[in-house]
Parts: structure tokens; sequence; C-alpha cells
């Protein structure tokens, strides 16, 4: 390559004449402008390709970004509607509590003017469920029992559940803590407003049911005197299921 660092303007002058290198000279510089424009306008093109896609890819982001803004803005108001939904029954429940309370204050007064055996020292017992289990002759009690009057002191005791009937065609009478493997505690209570007992028994197989006899049992202690309430409930009555 070092004999094209020799060669001059001067040597191309006397080699080829004027005009011959004039005209060389310019037929070269037209190719290197038509080169030259035609790479400007491919890379024009190019470019434009390039901002004709990234604009097509900014306008699809734009337009999943209102479509989230969209979504998040129905979320939110379909969030506050829940949560305003919540708030009303909310309140409703709490009036409903309120109501329940009012009714059991009024019922505890008539109660302890026209029916005083009912309740003892404000308790009451308010429900007796009894559900069969899928095994013959195995059931579950549920008693409910409710203290009625506001007070700062625990109602404290046991409860006694006996089953009245006849077994074998002969009268009979059956407690709950003869039946079950039951500890002293599973029967007991201590609550300020309402406790439920809970307990699983089995029934003798020819013993036919008549009448369940519960007792709420409190004793004297340092903050209540004795009572005893006692409620009898027909088996055909008593909630089973």
């Amino acid at each position: 390559m070092n004999w094209l660092k020799k060669i001059t303007i001067s040597d191309l002058h006397q080699r080829y004449g004027a005009f011959k290198l004039l005209i060389t000279s310019g037929l070269v510089l037209f190719v290197v402008i038509i080169l030259s424009y035609k790479a400007g306008n491919f890379y024009q093109k190019h470019q434009n390709q390039l901002i004709a896609e990234q604009s097509e890819r900014l306008e699809k982001l734009y337009q999943k970004n209102e479509q989230a803004k969209s979504r998040l803005n129905t979320l939110q108001v379909e969030l506050e509607i829940e949560r305003l939904a919540n708030q009303k029954a909310q309140q409703a429940l709490r009036s409903i509590e309120d109501d329940h309370f009012s009714l059991k204050k009024e019922l505890a007064f008539y109660e302890k003017i026209m029916a005083p055996e009912k309740q003892a020292n404000g308790i009451i017992i308010d429900e007796v469920e009894v559900t069969p289990s899928a095994s013959d002759n195995h059931y579950r009690i549920r008693v409910v029992l409710v203290q009625q009057q506001k007070s700062k002191r625990f109602a404290k005791g046991r409860v006694d559940i006996t089953f009245a009937g006849s077994l074998v065609n002969r009268p009979a009478t059956i407690n709950i803590a003869k039946m079950t493997e039951l500890d002293k505690n599973s029967l007991a209570f201590s609550f300020q407003y309402f406790q439920v007992i809970e307990a699983e028994f089995a029934l003798p197989k020819d013993f036919v049911p008549e009448k369940i006899d519960v007792s709420a049992i409190l004793p004297a202690g340092k903050w209540q005197k004795s009572h005893r309430l006692d409620e009898s409930y027909p088996w055909k009555t008593v909630k089973t299921g």
C-alpha cells in the first residue's frame, strides 16, 4: 500500500491529463454523493421505523395504563360499597343485639314478678337442644344459660341433666353423668353474660325418653346466694336437629 502514498495530484495530472482527472474526480464525487444519499435515506427510514414502533408501543402502554387506572377506580368503588354495606350490617347487628338485650331485660323484669321460679339469681335456661348423631341412640345436648341482669360478678355453678321415661316398660330416670365419661368440669359453668354447655351421651337401647329435666345449681359462695333453677322439657318438644 506504500505506492498509494507516493501518488500525488501532480502525478495524476501528468499521467491522465486535466480533463480526464476532472471527469474521474467528478464521477467519484457523484458516486460518493449518491451512496451517501442512499445511506442517509436508509438510515432515515430505519429511524422512522424505530420511531413508529416505539410510538406504537408507547401508545399501547398508555392504553394499558388507562385500563389499569379504570380497573383500580372500579375496585376502589366496589371496596367502598362493600365497606359501607359491612358498616351498615354491623350497625344493624348492634341494633338487633341492643333490642335483644332490652327484650331480655323486660322479660327478666316480668318474670321476676310473674314467674320468679323460672330464674335463679337472674340466671335462666334459655335453650335446650338435643341432636342425634350418626350412631344409634347417641345424641349431643346443648344447654344455653343466660344472665338477664347486668352484673359485675360471674354466675358459678353446675348443670344437672336427667332423662325421664320408660325402660323395658317400666318408669326410669337416667342421669347424663351416668351415660357419659364426663369430668366434673364438663357440666360446670362460670359466666357473666351467657354460656353454652355441650355434651354427648348414649341412651340405653330399650329406653324411651319422655322428658328432660335440666337444673342450674348455684351453690352458696362469697358473692352469691344458693339458688337452684329447675326446668322440664317434653322430649317431643325438644329441638332435635
